[in-house]
């Protein structure tokens, strides 16, 4: 259903019907168990599955001060519709009326904007006017001053033009806009600026046929898909899938991730563990996994130790994998941007092997050729394997290949929020560690000394001991001191059985990429 303006003249109101509550609203919703209300928003609403009433409705709402992972459909019998209930403001759409600057009224003759600027000027905005400037009937404001035959001529003429260079351009930052996925919603202006559209209206969108949708029926037209789209902010902010079957695991999904739009709200999707391909039925499912021949990544194992190995994947040479590697990945990273062009990046995927393969458990990936030396631009472990120490691994292993190729590393950010907590904890493990070694020994470090022993950025050493309280003033300069808390903490940390990366299993030499193997088209 596509979004309804606000009923109410206030904002906010004591009170409503469930009529009355439209795409925008916050209200009191009943969540969690015991369950109790608390304020969300509804970002989308759709018609009951299965439901004898026609117009019920179930609403996609988002809990204010919680992450996005908890975002749900909920039926009308949870949201409170006797407290207060703010609706969303009215948007003022500004309309093109004439060739000038997007002031509402028609470009007068004589004035600065159609007769004074030159030839060069009137033509692009000419062309701007005559491309963008469409009513919602289809129609264009008044033309510029001038020779009438002249004028009908180039209007034609750069409608022509102009028309199918619009539609190149919309479509190529589509594809961009689309890699995206953010938190928060932009200005509709520099929305469009952004996209290219410097001259359109905002809200209003021209399709394929060159008619003008809204911003709310595109939204309600894709929301669900993983079209190319002009506002990937607001598309993304309505999960499309609940549920995936990656092997023998059934996993609840965290965030929207850009799939085929033929496969939004399946009860499950089904995912192939070895190849990562998704059917919408387990029987498609089986009868793929009778002509799969896969058993582990289709990369370089570099790695095997115990029951885990680490394979090496050219984003370039293996693009469907990576891509689909990609598209699972989103559906639980609210920050990750790439799911398309994979070719810039390499991909290490950690897997634990049993007889009948070898397993996912999760990835990093990482820039062929970074310039600010990121070793590490993307990190995941799935769901099911989270809580088991694997994502240190997945960490300690990336500072590895750091330490073979003499570089100082450093994730990407901004990191997602559960990556955040792992590498500030794999931070101080290792920083605290080390440091209480050397102490026994006698051995003073300084930070660029730890930085170049664990391979972290100097930054990360300098935030880390920031954040332990370790810094201290003394003598005209700053020392490391550790608390005896710290200290007791890291021993209980160290007593604890952990899986290590053995940098003797390690089987890797950093690859040397040409300048025609770093030019991605």
């Amino acid at each position: 259903m596509s979004a309804v303006s606000s009923p109410f003249p206030s904002t906010i109101v004591t009170g409503g019907t469930i009529g009355s509550i439209v795409v925008g609203c916050k209200l009191q919703v009943l969540h969690g168990n015991p369950p109790e209300y608390r304020k969300a928003e509804v970002l989308s609403i759709r018609p009951s599955p299965n439901a004898e009433d026609a117009a019920r409705c179930d609403y996609y709402v988002h809990y204010s001060d919680y992450n996005k992972r908890l975002d749900e459909w909920v039926t009308p019998e949870r949201l409170n519709l006797h407290g207060e209930i703010e609706y969303p403001k009215l948007k003022k759409t500004k309309t093109v009326l004439g060739i000038g600057k997007e002031t509402g009224k028609a470009s007068e003759p004589g004035t600065p904007s159609s007769s004074s600027r030159g030839n060069k000027n009137r033509k692009s905005n000419l062309s701007k006017a005559v491309t963008a400037g469409k009513g919602a009937d289809g129609s264009t404001g008044p033309g510029t001053p001038g020779t009438p035959g002249s004028n009908k001529r180039k209007a034609a003429a750069m409608e022509e033009s102009g028309g199918s260079q619009g539609k190149g351009a919309g479509q190529e930052s589509a594809s961009l806009g689309t890699l995206m996925d953010g938190d928060e919603d932009e200005d509709d202006n520099a929305s469009s600026v952004a996209n290219g559209d410097s001259a359109t209206p905002a809200g209003t969108i021209l399709d394929e046929s060159g008619g003008v949708f809204s911003k709310e029926q595109e939204i309600e037209k894709l929301r669900t898909s993983g079209s190319m789209t002009q506002n990937p902010h607001e598309i993304a902010r309505v999960k499309n899938l609940d549920l995936i079957q990656i092997g023998k695991h059934e996993v609840e999904t965290w965030y929207f991730s850009p799939y085929p739009s033929e496969y939004a709200h399946l009860p499950i999707l089904y995912i192939c563990e070895f190849c990562l391909t998704y059917f919408p039925g387990l029987k498609q499912l089986a009868r793929h996994r009778t002509k799969c021949t896969l058993q582990h990544p289709p990369g370089n194992e570099i790695y095997r130790k115990d029951d885990i190995s680490f394979f090496e994947i050219d984003g370039r040479k293996q693009k469907v994998y990576c891509r689909n590697l990609c598209l699972l990945s989103k559906l639980f990273l609210d920050h990750k941007t790439l799911y398309y062009d994979v070719d810039p990046f390499l991909f290490y995927v950690m897997t634990i092997r049993d007889d009948d393969g070898a397993h996912l458990i999760g990835y990093f990936s990482k820039e062929k050729e970074s310039s600010e030396q990121y070793n590490v631009a993307c990190i995941l472990t799935l769901p099911q394997y989270q809580r088991m120490g694997f994502g240190r691994l997945l960490i300690q292993f990336s500072y590895e290949l750091s330490k073979v190729e003499k570089r100082l590393g450093s994730p990407e950010k901004p990191l997602s929020d559960l990556g955040l907590l792992s590498y500030r904890a794999f931070w101080t493990e290792s920083i605290v560690a080390l440091l209480v070694e050397k102490h026994k020994s006698g051995t003073e470090l300084s930070i660029d000394d730890i930085a170049s022993i664990t391979a972290f950025q100097p930054s990360d050493v300098l935030h880390t001991l920031q954040n332990l309280n370790a810094l201290k003033y003394y003598h005209g300069q700053y020392v490391i001191v550790l608390s005896d808390t710290v200290i007791k903490n890291a021993e209980r940390v160290a007593k604890k059985k952990k899986r290590e990366v053995d940098p003797k299993a390690l089987v890797w030499r950093p690859i040397q990429f040409t300048a025609t193997q770093l030019r991605f088209l």
